[in-house]
């Protein structure tokens, strides 16, 4: 099963290190148990005991460790790290949170010069350290250039730190924070390191109400020396936005681990339930929901780990990941959504009760596409790609599944981070062409409707700076790049025909729908939307297909998993 089944953990790994990671995991949160899972939540509770089971365990240093930096099974293997994140986020938000920030904070560490940085950092992640990625300010978001911070020039050498960050998680607790900022009286940027438990840090407030903490931190006039600064000018610039390529690339797998526990919780719910005499999954639109549900989770993992596998092979000459990373980002997490959405019009008010995991899901899923990256700016960055993938394809290396235990050294050695018109792709067409079901043959009938559009009226200048018409644009170039990335995994992790029919039944009810939503936008063209009323496409029914997709693949979860009380 292409599911995280935590009763049935039973992956290959390329190494028994892996797998004792991902199996400890599994039974610290099922020996602590739902009840008091909730409970911790509810509460706000400091996650101490399972950082200190991850100190014990080794987990952060393992996973966060480039090799040569830490023990010899230390390693930046994405691929493992995928899998890790989907289990933290399974049992809650806040577990996978703290890991996730620590990712963000070492991104500018590993891609430094400062070697002694390195060393310490790795020191301390076996001391059982967590990290922070002091970038977001109050008054500036995540707008890196508009940053407040400032390094101050002192005489005889050094600097004096001072300002602010905002949205900053594990500020309270991290062994060191990456902090970014400009130098005074100049125009470069910078990213240093810090100390909380150095008296010029303060830990101002907890912002949000989560068991998370995510903090404001001041710096009042932090002395800085060169030994603390781990880059400047263009490389720290880099720095900043390859961190985010590295770290927010794990947004998709929290929307993964969460929707696959809620949608256990769901199905088993409703599976053992009778209403007006006959059981809940019996109802026409209980299963509607449910199958979209499934096809939508099944999708959003095979589309995340194809995307990782292009991660892992990256070069400064294959740069594909660079439109797959933001695809996971921004598709898969709201993607994840409307999961949650669906298992909630089944369930209803079960959904909002207190000793229910889905009632942390439905909370937490709308964060992971607002996180330090809203969807109309990944959708900004997507679109860059649009021309060169659908008019400038070339004969790029064939990437395989990448679950090898290797390090990922290019992840902290991407250069420069612009160009992104320049990348090239592999022909789209050659994968769908592979593909013979019905509903992806009305799928790429859509898609040649809407290369059509781009061809005979592509968006105008007056268009190119409307976001709001570019978001709708970059909905339906989205889902082509997603719809590829998975056929190219149901080959790789053998899918068979009738899920993949299933979910192209989904993509297809989609497609239509954006469509939709471009035809009405204010400023399309009569041109745009004679095609956009050709995009709409209704899905191939076959009963005999859905019926079978629902026997084999998403009834047995009625009883495949609960969480220990």
């Amino acid at each position: 099963m292409i599911l995280l089944d935590p009763n049935n953990h039973d992956r290959q790994y390329p190494d028994d290190q892996s797998r004792q990671i991902m199996r400890k995991a599994i039974q610290f949160f099922e020996g602590k148990g739902k009840a008091a899972l909730k409970r911790d939540d509810r509460e706000q509770v400091w996650y101490a005991d399972f950082l200190e089971f991850a100190r014990e365990e080794r987990l952060f240093a393992t996973t966060l460790t480039p090799a040569g930096y830490g023990a010899a099974e230390s390693r930046w293997d994405t691929w493992r790290n995928c899998e890790f994140a989907e289990i933290l986020a399974f049992y809650g938000l806040a577990y996978w949170y703290t890991w996730q920030v620590s990712v963000l904070g070492l991104g500018p560490i590993w891609m430094s010069d400062n070697e002694e940085i390195k060393s310490r950092a790795a020191r301390l992640l076996e001391e059982g350290g967590i990290f922070a990625f002091g970038l977001s300010e109050q008054a500036h978001g995540a707008d890196v250039y508009s940053t407040d911070m400032e390094l101050i020039p002192q005489e005889g050498g050094g600097f004096l730190a001072r300002g602010e960050k905002y949205y900053i998680g594990n500020g309270n607790k991290a062994a060191l924070v990456s902090t970014f900022g400009k130098i005074r009286g100049t125009d470069d940027y910078v990213f240093f390191v810090v100390d909380p438990q150095n008296e010029h840090y303060e830990c101002k407030r907890k912002v949000v109400n989560s068991q998370s903490y995510v903090s404001n931190y001041a710096l009042h006039d932090y002395p800085i020396t060169e030994a603390e600064i781990l880059s400047r000018g263009r490389e720290a610039w880099n720095s900043a936005l390859n961190t985010v390529n590295v770290g927010k690339f794990n947004l998709g797998w929290a929307s993964i681990g969460i929707s696959t526990h809620a949608l256990y919780e769901a199905v088993h719910h409703a599976g053992n339930r009778q209403l007006y005499g006959q059981m809940v999954t019996d109802f026409p639109h209980v299963r509607q929901l449910f199958s979209d549900a499934y096809a939508r989770l099944v999708a959003m993992k095979l589309v995340a780990l194809r995307a990782a596998d292009y991660m892992r092979s990256a070069s400064s000459t294959d740069r594909r990941y660079l439109l797959y990373n933001p695809v996971v980002k921004m598709k898969v997490t709201t993607q994840g959504e409307d999961v949650i959405d669906h298992l909630w019009d089944v369930i209803a008010a079960k959904g909002f009760e207190r000793d229910m995991y889905f009632e942390m899901a439905a909370r937490d899923i709308r964060a992971l596409p607002k996180l330090e990256g809203t969807v109309h700016v990944n959708i900004a960055l997507i679109v860059k790609f649009m021309p060169n993938y659908f008019f400038n394809p070339e004969d790029c290396p064939e990437i395989g599944r990448r679950d090898d235990p290797a390090d990922d050294t290019f992840l902290f050695q991407q250069g420069a981070a612009r160009g992104l018109g320049e990348v090239r792709f592999h022909d789209y067409e050659v994968t769908y062409a592979d593909f013979s079901q019905p509903n992806v043959s009305v799928f790429r009938e859509q898609i040649a409707v809407f290369r059509e559009m781009l061809e005979q009226a592509p968006p105008g200048q007056a268009q190119s700076n409307d976001v709001d018409f570019l978001l709708a644009v970059g909905e339906l170039f989205t889902l082509v790049v997603y719809g590829q990335l998975l056929l190219e995994n149901t080959q790789i992790y053998d899918i068979d025909d009738d899920l993949i029919d299933q979910i192209f039944d989904v993509f297809v009810r989609d497609f239509s729908s954006y469509a939709v939503q471009l035809h009405g936008k204010p400023s399309s063209t009569q041109v745009q939307m004679d095609h956009c009323l050709r995009m709409i496409a209704k899905p191939t029914e076959n009963p005999d297909r859905y019926a079978r997709v629902w026997e084999a693949h998403i009834l047995p979860l009625r009883d495949a998993y609960a969480m220990n009380p």
